[in-house]
C-alpha cells in the first residue's frame, strides 16, 4: 500500500495539487503553461463538462467533435510537470481507495501546445515545431530511474559538444512518442530537439545583473546536430513530460507556436493568432 505521506489526498478524495478524481479526466489531455490558455482551447469545443482550478493548475474536460478531451495549465517549469504527471498517472493506474497500484495499466495520451522561441534563424516567427526528443538541462529526471528511456548517444553527443559543466548536473533526452507523431504528423511542421531548462534568465542565457556559467552555451546549442535532428527551440517543460510520460507508460507529444525568434531578434506581431492556429490543428487531429 502507498502511505499517506507518498499519496496525498484531499479530504474529499481528490489527488492533492491538481484537486482532480478520477472521473474527472479524458485519456487525451491537452497540457498547456498559462492558466489563462485553458479556456482559448475549450471555447472551441461543443460541451463543457467539468471545471476545476487549485494554484495555477486549471482544469477543463469537455466534448470537441465528439471526442472526450482534458486541458490543464501546468504553470511553467519542470518541477511542476513532476506534479501534474505523477498526480495525472495516480488517478488512472493507482486505486485512490486502496491506495494500490492497479494490475491493469492506463496509457495516457499527452499533448503539449506551448510557445517558445526558435534558436535558429530559418525557423520564423509564427510557425510550428514538435519536439522530436526533449533535451533536459534541468536535473529533475535524474532523481529517478531514467536509463531505459533515456538516449545516451544524444547526452553524450551534447555534453562533447558544449563542453558541459558536471556541476550543473547531467543532461537527458526522451524521445517523443511515435504514436502520437504519427497521428498529428505534418509536412508544414518544423521537427527537431526541444532543449527544456530548468528557468526563465540564466539557464536560458539570459543576463540582467548576474553572470552565467556559459555565456557561449547558446551558441553552441544553435550548431549542435544528431543525426538529422538540430535543436530547435528552447523552453521550460518538454523533456520532463516526455520523460516521466515514457516512464509511467503515457503517450507524450509537445507543440510550440513560434512567437520569437532568438538568431533573428524578432517576435511575432500576432502571437495569440499562432497559438490559435496551432491549438486548432491539434484539436481537429486529435478528434480524427
Amino acid at each position: 500500500m502507498i502511505q499517506s505521506s507518498e499519496l496525498i489526498l484531499n479530504p474529499d478524495g481528490s489527488v492533492y495539487h491538481l484537486n482532480l478524481k478520477p472521473e474527472h479526466i479524458a485519456h487525451d489531455i491537452i497540457f498547456v503553461g498559462d492558466q489563462n490558455r485553458v479556456e482559448k482551447i475549450t471555447q472551441f469545443f461543443d460541451k463543457i463538462e467539468f471545471s476545476a482550478q487549485k494554484r495555477e493548475f486549471k482544469t477543463q474536460t469537455g466534448i470537441y467533435k465528439g471526442k472526450r478531451i482534458t486541458v490543464m495549465s501546468t504553470g511553467i517549469g519542470p518541477d511542476n510537470i513532476d506534479i501534474v504527471i505523477n498526480e495525472l498517472d495516480a488517478l488512472v493506474n493507482i486505486d485512490l481507495e486502496t491506495r494500490q497500484p492497479k494490475e491493469e495499466l492506463t496509457s495516457l495520451n499527452i499533448i503539449r501546445i506551448g510557445t517558445s522561441g526558435s534558436l535558429q534563424e530559418d525557423i520564423p516567427v509564427d510557425s510550428f515545431v514538435m519536439s522530436k526528443f526533449g533535451l533536459g538541462l534541468d536535473n529533475m529526471l535524474r532523481s529517478y530511474l531514467i536509463d531505459e528511456v533515456s538516449n545516451s548517444a544524444i547526452e553524450e553527443a551534447f555534453i562533447n559538444h558544449t563542453n558541459w559543466d558536471a556541476r550543473k548536473g547531467k543532461p537527458y533526452a526522451i524521445k517523443c512518442s511515435e504514436k502520437l507523431e504519427q497521428l498529428i504528423e505534418s509536412e508544414k511542421i518544423f521537427k527537431g530537439i526541444t532543449a527544456t531548462a530548468g528557468g526563465f534568465y540564466g539557464p536560458q542565457g539570459r543576463v540582467l545583473r548576474l553572470g552565467i556559467q556559459d555565456s557561449e552555451l547558446n551558441a553552441k546549442m544553435d550548431n549542435f546536430k544528431f543525426e538529422d535532428n538540430r535543436i530547435t527551440n528552447l523552453e521550460m517543460e518538454t523533456a520532463a513530460i516526455y520523460g516521466l510520460s515514457a516512464l509511467l507508460g503515457h503517450n507524450a507529444l509537445s507543440f510550440n507556436a513560434i512567437i520569437a525568434n532568438r538568431a533573428s531578434g524578432t517576435f511575432s506581431e500576432d502571437p495569440y493568432k499562432a497559438v490559435d492556429e496551432l491549438i486548432k490543428y491539434v484539436l481537429d487531429k486529435l478528434s480524427k
